[in-house]
C-alpha cells in the first residue's frame, strides 16, 4: 500500500511523517521464527526485522516465558541469540518473558534492552507485569518501559480510565526516571471496538487452544482500552491528560516517542 513505509532506521520516521505515511516496524513477538539457527538473525534483518522479543508467555529455547512458574534463566542458546542480536543492531525486547529471563538477558546485551509494552507489577501484579528490579535495570542499559494500555495488566476494572494508566508511567518514572517511560499500548485486532464481539471470542479461543494466552491471566473478551484513549485515534486525550497531570511538554514529547527514537537511533543508527 502505498500509504505505508516500512521502518529500519530512526530518521525514516520523520519522513514518514513528513509525507503523511504509517511507518512499520517488523517486530517478532517470541523468538520461535529463528529457531535453533542464528543465521535466520541476519536472514531476517536483511528483511527488515529490527526489534525481537525472546519469548511469548510460555518456554521456548530462548528461555521461560511469563507465565511459566519455575522462572528458568536464559539458556546457553539464549545468551548467543542476545549476542547475535546486538551484532545485527536488533532490538532486545523482554516483554511476555520471565523475570530471571529477561534479567540474564539484559546482563548479557550490550545495547539499551527495552519492554516494549508491560506495566508495573507494583501497581497491579500481573504475570505479564514486571518488577521494579526489571525497570531499573532495563533502564540502566539506557533502554525504556513502554506502559500497556490492555485493561487485564492496568487494574482490576473491565473499564480502565486514563487515570489507571497514568499511574502505571508514574511509577516507571519514579523508579527508572522520565528518559525509560514511554508507550506500548498494544493495541492488537482482537480489542472493542475493533473487533465484533462473536470475532474477539473467536480470536481469544484460538489463543487459548493454542495456550499463548491463559484464562488466568487474560480475561475473556470485550477488552476495552482506557476510555478517552480506546483507539489510536483518541490518543490526542492523553497528550492532554499527561500535561494536565502535570507533565511538561518537554516530558511529554519523550513519553510519547522522543525516548523510542533515542532507543532507535542508539541501537539502528540514524
Amino acid at each position: 500500500r502505498p500509504d505505508l513505509v516500512l521502518i529500519e532506521r530512526a530518521e525514516q520516521i520523520f519522513a514518514a511523517k513528513k509525507d503523511r505515511k504509517l511507518g512499520l516496524v517488523f517486530h517478532f513477538q517470541g523468538a520461535d521464527p529463528i529457531e535453533n539457527d542464528l543465521d535466520l538473525v541476519n536472514a531476517f534483518h536483511a528483511l527488515g526485522v529490527r526489534m525481537v522479543q525472546l519469548t511469548y508467555n510460555i518456554r521456548n529455547r530462548v528461555g521461560d516465558g511469563c507465565e511459566e512458574a519455575g522462572n528458568a534463566g536464559l539458556s546457553t542458546y539464549g545468551r548467543d541469540l542476545v549476542r547475535r542480536l546486538n551484532e545485527t543492531r536488533i532490538i532486545v525486547d523482554g516483554s511476555h518473558t520471565g523475570e530471571r529471563t529477561t534479567l540474564e538477558a539484559i546482563e548479557a546485551s550490550t545495547l539499551p534492552f527495552v519492554f516494549s509494552h508491560a506495566n508495573a507489577s507494583a501497581v497491579h501484579p500481573c504475570p505479564r507485569n514486571i518488577s521494579d528490579v526489571q525497570i531499573k535495570a532495563a533502564a540502566a542499559t539506557g533502554g525504556l518501559i513502554g506502559i500497556n494500555g490492555f485493561p487485564a495488566f492496568l487494574g482490576k476494572s473491565p473499564n480502565p480510565a486514563i487515570d489507571d494508566f497514568l499511574k502505571h508511567l508514574d511509577h516507571v518514572v519514579e523508579q527508572a526516571g522520565i528518559d525509560h517511560a514511554a508507550l506500548g499500548i498494544d493495541y492488537y485486532e482482537g480489542m472493542h471496538p475493533v473487533a465484533s464481539d462473536e470475532e474477539a471470542r473467536k480470536m481469544y479461543q484460538q489463543q487459548l487452544a493454542l495456550r499463548r494466552w491463559s484464562a488466568e491471566v487474560y480475561p475473556p473478551p470485550p477488552h476495552r482500552y482506557p476510555v478517552g484513549m480506546g483507539t489510536p485515534r483518541e490518543l490526542p486525550n492523553l497528550t492532554e491528560k499527561l500535561l494536565a497531570h502535570g507533565y511538561s511538554a518537554a516530558e511529554t514529547r519523550k513519553v510519547l516517542g522522543e525516548n523510542w527514537l533515542r532507543v532507535m537511533r542508539a541501537v539502528w543508527g540514524a
